[in-house]
């Protein structure tokens, strides 16, 4: 029979963790609210058939062996001339829109994603900097904050995409765009995670707990990462799930710009902007259909970030 000394020291097991979770305020909040339930499941649904395109997809869009020109620009199956293989008809190379919105909301999560970590990761390193170092250091981040942020994030975009094509040969352009809208993106979204963590940072510096540990020595960089870092945390999930939604249809702007990423990988935005082109001619399903599914992940991702919003709010409790 084990000690109650040692029971303490025994470190909690997956499945308490999981009881604690489901036992947490958030998990009731979830619970008791329908919409946060229903984005979750609409959520689930777009990121379950674009991580599993492959084999959850009709056809291969992007696959030149089985495009056929003579499917090219098919009506939805419902209607006058469609086709039962292709649900939401064809665009003009022949291909599978159901397919191709599948393989494009694969790009433009990938995206967002990668474009909120990599601007989760900058904003987050300088604003602890800033809110805990003060002086010059806090002064020159916050100044060059402030100059971003007079500019739209879609023009710094533009601006750091525009740099790279520039510096890097033409003949890699395809090869490295889905990198260079990831760090056009990310480095364009940085501010406000700044500013939210140096502000959390500036209160939660003074407090005693982090008093204590400068007394006994701790090092700045080990306060920060073990002591700052984890309490800084909340308003940046809040914040990364909300931006999540504003990267992708960043991305989509820049794509239906023809400035994403390349036809040969199309996101959401570039079928739209495939699409725009056919609209008035009577092949409204090309940028229709892209447009809605875009709208439905976003919409349902802005929905789920409000109700973490409110979950994580003690004032709301």
């Amino acid at each position: 029979m084990s000690s109650p000394v040692v029971s303490l020291l025994t470190p909690p097991s997956w499945r308490s963790r999981i009881a604690a979770l489901l036992d947490s305020d958030v998990a009731w909040s979830f619970r008791h609210s329908p919409l946060a339930m229903v984005s979750f499941v609409v959520l689930l649904i777009c990121v379950g058939g674009a991580v599993f395109a492959p084999w959850l997809a009709p056809h291969n869009p992007f696959d030149l062996r089985t495009l056929n020109l003579n499917d090219a620009l098919l009506p939805p199956s419902w209607s006058a001339g469609g086709n039962p293989s292709y649900f939401l008809g064809t665009d003009d190379q022949g291909r599978d829109m159901l397919s191709a919105i599948m393989y494009g909301a694969r790009v433009s999560l990938l995206v967002g994603l990668a474009s909120v970590l990599l601007a989760i990761l900058l904003g987050v390193s300088l604003g602890l900097l800033a809110g805990y170092a003060g002086g010059k250091v806090d002064a020159v981040i916050m100044r060059v904050a402030d100059v971003q942020l007079s500019f739209p994030a879609i023009l710094i975009a533009l601006l750091i995409d525009g740099v790279f094509r520039v510096a890097l040969p033409r003949e890699s352009h395809g090869e490295v765009a889905l990198l260079v809208i990831v760090l056009a993106i990310g480095f364009s979204n940085w501010v406000q995670y700044a500013r939210t963590v140096r502000g959390s940072t500036m209160v939660e510096k003074n407090k005693e707990y982090i008093q204590a540990a400068r007394v006994i020595g701790i090092a700045p960089l080990a306060i920060m990462r073990r002591h700052l870092l984890p309490n800084v945390l909340g308003p940046v999930l809040v914040l990364a799930t909300i931006n999540i939604a504003t990267a992708i249809l960043t991305e989509a702007t820049l794509s239906f710009l023809g400035v994403g990423v390349p036809p040969t990988q199309p996101s959401l935005g570039t079928l739209i902007r495939v699409g725009n082109d056919f609209l008035f001619s009577g092949e409204w399903w090309i940028t229709i259909f892209p447009g809605v599914a875009l709208v439905i992940m976003v919409l349902s991702i802005n929905l789920l970030g409000d109700w973490l919003r409110d979950a994580l709010n003690p004032k709301l409790r």
